[in-house]
């Protein structure tokens, strides 16, 4: 077992680190997650995931996406899981596992829709905020650092140029891909705009959040910084759980 991981399991606040990554779409933040859960032993919980499971429940029930009170009351109805497997998790929607469904583009545009609305996201944080109440986990999307946790040990915000976000999700559409890259990066754009100007848990980056731009980074590079960041962070809380021992 490494220091890190020791820090991980010692008594105190580094027991029960919350490692926090938002961002806009396409910056990776599933990514670095997944990554840093790994070497860390920290469960994933991908919240973009659970928006997305939703999303296909209302889109398979044929509710309007701007019907606020049908969606409230399907959102009522419905039972979203994410269980740990491998590198990535198991999205379980209503006890069905769509971890693949959930990844076409029609629900990644839908969820963006979706989530908009303050009732929706209200249920969305309460789910998010049962699912890390216990701490030793890293979680991503757009606002766990400001309103899901806001007192995470670890915030990390996770951005790059809007052009550079808009090609690397172009070249995870496969190899014959229907959109034109100029099509993918205005989409990002509009849903960056709405992302930013929600009435309701807006994307920003909280005020104690560490900045990762990583317009000219490699994935590589990335990682190693979002992991030197968590680590930094881990040492402070080892080094207060002493001097609290020293001292009492």
């Amino acid at each position: 077992m490494n220091a890190d991981e020791s820090s991980l399991r010692s008594p105190g606040s580094a027991g029960r680190v919350i490692v926090a990554i938002d961002g806009p779409a396409g910056a990776g933040k599933s990514t670095i997650a997944r990554r840093l859960a790994r070497r860390f032993g920290l469960l994933n919980l991908e919240t973009g995931a659970m928006y997305r499971a939703f999303a296909l429940k209302a889109l398979r029930a044929g509710i309007a996406l701007d019907a606020i009170a049908d969606l409230a009351k399907l959102a009522d109805e419905t039972h979203i899981r994410l269980e740990a497997s491998g590198d990535e998790n198991r999205v379980l929607l209503d006890g069905e596992d769509v971890t693949a469904l959930i990844r076409d583009q029609s629900v990644t545009d839908a969820a963006s829709r979706v989530s908009v609305f303050p009732a929706i996201r209200a249920w969305m944080v309460r789910l998010q905020q049962e699912m890390g109440a216990a701490g030793g986990v890293v979680m991503e999307g757009r606002d766990i650092g400001t309103v899901v946790f806001p007192r995470a040990e670890v915030k990390i915000f996770l951005d790059a140029a809007p052009e550079v976000r808009g090609m690397r999700r172009f070249d995870q559409l496969g190899p014959r891909p229907a959109l034109q890259p100029d099509d993918v990066i205005r989409d990002l754009r509009a849903r960056d705009e709405r992302d930013r100007n929600r009435a309701d848990s807006p994307l920003k980056a909280a005020p104690d959040a560490v900045l990762l731009d990583s317009t000219d980074m490699t994935l590589e590079e990335v990682v190693k910084a979002a992991e030197e960041i968590v680590s930094a962070r881990l040492a402070e809380l080892a080094a207060s759980h002493e001097t609290r021992i020293d001292r009492a």
